[in-house]
């Protein structure tokens, strides 16, 4: 059973660039942008934008199409350098490519699935600090014993080998990439509900309302 939910937190907020990967198909619900389908009167990505925007010190959002459907907003809206649908790895490099050309001086890029309206408002300190801790390359988040590669923290210093994977190996897998790598893994509790749950059905999105409404 589900417990109330505490409201957001400010968290630490660091020199590093946020990228909210908004660029899937939502075939399971139908197409259309996930992110935009209302959440307890708001737009899925409003839940995001609040829990992500105090951790980083900027937000960009990944998706492809019309940007002015996002222009409530008011963040860059930046579509995949790599063509194709490619999947989230496409996202995580679209936003080291943006970083290194935009904010030349931030080392790492902090990645946020839109469709996860509860993540954690710590994510990025933490995985910040695992990656000091481990001395690792790269860190992703986890929880319930289940790895969540989506929210991650990723090293402007490998986009060009992120590159290569993608258009030279037709890489699309996120754990097949950052299996060269050393990744730091942080559990985050699933108490009072896992703050990776993510909506990728009709039926999620009405759990989704019932945790809200506690």
């Amino acid at each position: 059973m589900f417990c109330a939910l505490r409201s957001p937190v400010e968290a630490t907020v660091t020199p590093w660039i946020g990228v909210l990967l908004a660029g899937g198909l939502a075939r399971r619900m139908g197409g259309g942008d996930k992110c935009l389908r209302p959440l307890a009167g708001r737009p899925l990505l409003e839940h995001v934008i609040e829990r992500a925007a105090p951790q980083v010190s900027a937000l960009i959002l990944n998706a492809g199409g019309d940007p002015g459907r996002f222009a409530a907003y008011g963040l860059p809206v930046v579509a995949d350098v790599v063509g194709g649908f490619a999947g989230p790895l496409a996202g995580v490099l679209t936003a080291l490519d943006w970083a290194a050309d935009n904010a030349p001086h931030t080392p790492w890029v902090a990645s946020f699935a839109t469709d996860a309206p509860f993540l954690p408002v710590d994510l990025v300190a933490r995985l910040a600090a695992a990656v000091g801790d481990e001395g690792a390359d790269m860190a992703c988040a986890a929880s319930g014993g289940r790895t969540h590669p989506v929210f991650g923290l990723w090293p402007v210093r490998l986009r060009g080998a992120l590159r290569k994977a993608l258009l030279d190996e037709d890489m699309r897998k996120i754990d097949a990439w950052t299996a060269r790598y050393r990744v730091a893994v942080v559990e985050f509790p699933c108490d009072p509900v896992d703050p990776f749950f993510n909506v990728n059905r009709a039926e999620d999105l009405a759990a989704a309302e019932s945790i809200a409404g506690r």
